[in-house]
C-alpha cells in the first residue's frame, strides 16, 4: 500500500492517469476542471509525455482522436460547455471504435450557467454524448480515492471494448481535498493494439481508422455488431455500491456528490429508527438496473437525489417499471442539497407509506 497523500480531486485524476500509462493530454481551460490541465502541463514533460493546450475544445478532442488511432493511452478533460463542444469528436471516436478517456467536471447550466457543482450533464453523458447510434461507458466516482481508482479502470475498459469512456465528476469532487493512496508505480506493459495506425514496417497489413461508410448496409451491419458489444457490456459491467439496503423500506438512489450527502441523511434517519438505505450507481452507462431489481421485493419506495432538475430519475423509473413509487428531490443551479433537506424528504415519504 502506498503512502496516503492529501490531494485535490482534479489533481488526483491527473496523477492517476499518468500512473495508468497515459502519456498524451490535450485540453483547453475551463472552470472547474482547469487544475487537471494545469497539473498535466507540469507532469507530462517529466514523464516523457505530451501536454498540449489546444486552441479550442474542438481541436483538443480531434487531437485525442489522432493519438487514440495511433494506439496511445490519451485523455482530455473539460467542464459542461466544453464537453458540448467536444461532442462531434466524441462521436467520431465512437464511430471509429477508439478508446480514450474523457473527464467532465460538471458545472451548472445550461449555457454558461455558473461555475458551481452540478449533475445536470447526466442526460448528455448517458443519452446524447454526440450524434448517431452509440454509447460511451460512463463512470461516476463519489470520493477522491474513487476518482483515482476509476481512472485506471476507465483506461482498461476503454482498451478492452475499444470505445470512449467518460468519468462524470463535478465541481465539488474536483475541488475538494481528501487523503488518497496512489498506485505505487506506473503501468509499464500496456495491452497490444494490433488495429492501431502506428506504422507497420511491412510486418502486418495496412490499418485504417475510419468512421465514414457510404454503403448503408455496411454501416447497418457495423452498428449491429457494435450494439451486440453494448449488450454484452450491459450484462457484465454494471457497478453500484449498496449501503444499508438489507432491511430498507425506502431506498435512495444517488451518485457522485449527491450520494455523499444522502449517506449522511441515511445515518441520521437510521438513528431515528427509519429503515432507509442507498444504491449508489458507479456505472451510469451501463445503468446498474440489476441492483435495483435485487432490492425490489422488500422496498416500498425509492427516492432519487440529484443536483439537477431530475435526470437520472428517468433511469430509476425505467428500472422500477411502475412496481414501486419513485420520488425525486433535487437542488440545481450549483446548490448542493444538505443532509437535513434529504432527511426531511425521507420523513415525508415514510410518513405517507
Amino acid at each position: 500500500m502506498s503512502e496516503r497523500v492529501l490531494m485535490k480531486g482534479n489533481e488526483a485524476l491527473a496523477e492517476a492517469a499518468i500512473s495508468a500509462g497515459c502519456r498524451h493530454f490535450f485540453g483547453y481551460p475551463i472552470t472547474p476542471q482547469t487544475e487537471v490541465a494545469a497539473y498535466m502541463a507540469k507532469r507530462m514533460p517529466k514523464v516523457g509525455g505530451t501536454y498540449l493546450q489546444a486552441e479550442s475544445e474542438v481541436s483538443a478532442i480531434n487531437m485525442v482522436l489522432g493519438a487514440a488511432a495511433a494506439g496511445a493511452r490519451v485523455m482530455t478533460s473539460s467542464s459542461s460547455p466544453g464537453i458540448s463542444l467536444k461532442s462531434e469528436g466524441i462521436s467520431y471516436l465512437a464511430g471509429s471504435d477508439l478508446p480514450a478517456l474523457i473527464i467532465n467536471v460538471q458545472r451548472a447550466g445550461p449555457g454558461l450557467g455558473g461555475i458551481q457543482p452540478s449533475q445536470a450533464d447526466y442526460w448528455q453523458a448517458t443519452r446524447s454524448t454526440g450524434h448517431g447510434d452509440f454509447h460511451v461507458l460512463v463512470l461516476a466516482p463519489s470520493t477522491v480515492q474513487e476518482m483515482v481508482d476509476l481512472v485506471s479502470d476507465a483506461f482498461d475498459l476503454g482498451d478492452k471494448y475499444r470505445m470512449p469512456v467518460m468519468i462524470l465528476s463535478d465541481g465539488m469532487l474536483g475541488q475538494m481535498m481528501e487523503p488518497v493512496s496512489l498506485p505505487e508505480k506506473s503501468v509499464e506493459c500496456l495491452p497490444e493494439k494490433p488495429w492501431a495506425t502506428n506504422g507497420h514496417k511491412d510486418q502486418r497489413k495496412h490499418n485504417v481508422i475510419n468512421s465514414l461508410y457510404i454503403n448503408p448496409p455496411e454501416l447497418e451491419s457495423l452498428l449491429h455488431e457494435r450494439y451486440a458489444k453494448y449488450d454484452h457490456i450491459h450484462k457484465t459491467e454494471q457497478r453500484a455500491e449498496e449501503y444499508l439496503t438489507d432491511d430498507a423500506e425506502l431506498i435512495i438512489v444517488a451518485y457522485g456528490a449527491s450520494s455523499r450527502v444522502s449517506r449522511s441523511a441515511i445515518d441520521m434517519a437510521r438513528a431515528e429508527g427509519i429503515k432507509v438505505g442507498m444504491i449508489r450507481p458507479i456505472t451510469l452507462w451501463p445503468y446498474p438496473v440489476d441492483y435495483i431489481e435485487k432490492n425490489m421485493d422488500q422496498v416500498k419506495s425509492f427516492l432519487c437525489v440529484e443536483m439537477s432538475m431530475g435526470q437520472m430519475v428517468d433511469d430509476v423509473r425505467l428500472a422500477v417499471n411502475g412496481r414501486r413509487p419513485v420520488n425525486f428531490f433535487g437542488r440545481t443551479g450549483g446548490i448542493i442539497p444538505t443532509p437535513a433537506e434529504v432527511l426531511n424528504e425521507i420523513k415525508k415519504i415514510m410518513g405517507g407509506i
